[in-house]
């Protein structure tokens, strides 16, 4: 992104920091508080509607639950898959069959003997508290024992295709080599074959499965049914982390183009380079991105086409309001609750739903 460009998005942003004590807050002139559904134990990474009165969702520790909405009871579902559950690894998203609500995808990381893992990717049909017919789509390969960087974030089109993010694993030379899964976006039809009209099935110049590459640790990734889009967020190192619109067969830059720092303060690689996709917004200092999602609902009228990101390290959950395909305004909402954000959706009852490290599901309601 030339300087210019930089310049120019500076002057217009703006930045909105809300100030209200832990659980009530205003946006866009509406009083909302937060209700809280459960709070668990454990990292809730990944969670998604079985219906309107009925959550599926995940706890890094291995733990596949439910929550029901009506008297608050949480689950726990048989046969969920062996995980490595270091670091960051273990049992990551869970995402709901888009037509068959009996049938569910996760990822995880998978453990590789001795003493190693990578990113999975499986299907799985849900009886009751059960799983049955578990079936590992794809395993990314690549194992190694770096705690790190799984990605595992997904999210599906209107047109029957499902996406899954892979994290880069620290292994940055294999980023930018299309003959491996690390830093990539994979893309699937939704029984799990590769489609067609993928970029490298033809040529043969990459794995079959890649829609784009070029990410370090995409953690957020979400449609956009109004315009049909998908968009990914992801962590840089030391800043830089990203916003980014996804385009088939894009090259996103890591390692070669950043905005970000290693942690030493060296630089690493370049601002921008020719054939390589530039961010639509970078945050440096880093907010630490993780799941991020679109509000369409009729609860919060003025939220309508908005982006919610899950902040980590930044301790909050921001809106970023859209002009176009260009972001004109940024929110810091519920900061002062001091958790570590890790997923957002909004919810079959219009209201928007986020999920904790702390280990919360929790509701975004106008307060009555």
């Amino acid at each position: 992104m030339p300087k210019t460009l930089i310049l120019l998005f500076v002057t217009s942003l703006s930045i909105n920091f809300s100030n209200a004590f832990a659980g009530d807050f205003k946006s866009e002139g509406a009083n909302l508080t937060t209700e809280q559904l459960t709070q668990q134990n454990d990292v809730i990474w990944g969670f998604d509607f079985l219906d309107e009165n009925k959550i599926i969702f995940t706890e890094r520790s291995g733990q596949l639950k439910t929550l029901n909405l009506i008297d608050k009871k949480v689950e726990t579902i048989s046969g969920a898959p062996k995980v490595w559950t270091r670091g960051q690894g273990g049992l990551l998203d869970v995402r709901v069959h888009p037509k068959i609500k009996t049938k569910i995808f996760l990822t995880y990381s998978e453990p590789i003997e001795p003493d190693k893992a990578t990113t999975a990717f499986a299907t799985a049909d849900l009886d009751g508290l059960n799983l049955k017919n578990f079936h590992q789509i794809i395993s990314a390969g690549s194992p190694n024992n770096i705690e790190a960087h799984f990605g595992s974030r997904i999210e599906f089109d209107n047109q029957d295709h499902i996406f899954i993010t892979i994290g880069e694993r620290f292994d940055r030379p294999k980023v930018q080599d299309k003959k491996t899964y690390l830093g990539k976006i994979l893309r699937f039809n939704l029984d799990g074959t590769v489609p067609n009209d993928n970029p490298f099935v033809k040529d043969g110049s990459g794995l079959k499965e890649i829609w784009t590459l070029g990410h370090r640790s995409p953690q957020g990734l979400t449609w956009n049914s109004s315009k049909k889009q998908l968009w990914q967020a992801e962590m840089g190192p030391m800043g830089g982390d990203e916003l980014n619109l996804i385009k088939k067969g894009a090259n996103y830059g890591w390692p070669v183009v950043t905005y970000g720092r290693e942690y030493t303060g060296e630089k690493i690689g370049d601002g921008e380079k020719t054939g390589m996709t530039a961010p639509v917004v970078y945050w440096a200092p880093s907010i630490s991105p993780s799941g991020i999602g679109f509000y369409f609902g009729d609860k919060i009228p003025k939220w309508n086409g908005n982006l919610f990101v899950g902040c980590l390290s930044g301790t909050q959950l921001r809106r970023l309001v859209f002009k176009g395909d260009k972001v004109v305004q940024q929110e810091e909402l519920l900061k002062d609750m001091n958790l570590r954000f890790r997923n957002v959706r909004t919810g079959p009852d219009g209201w928007l739903y986020f999920s904790t490290d702390q280990g919360h599901i929790m509701r975004i309601k106008t307060k009555s």
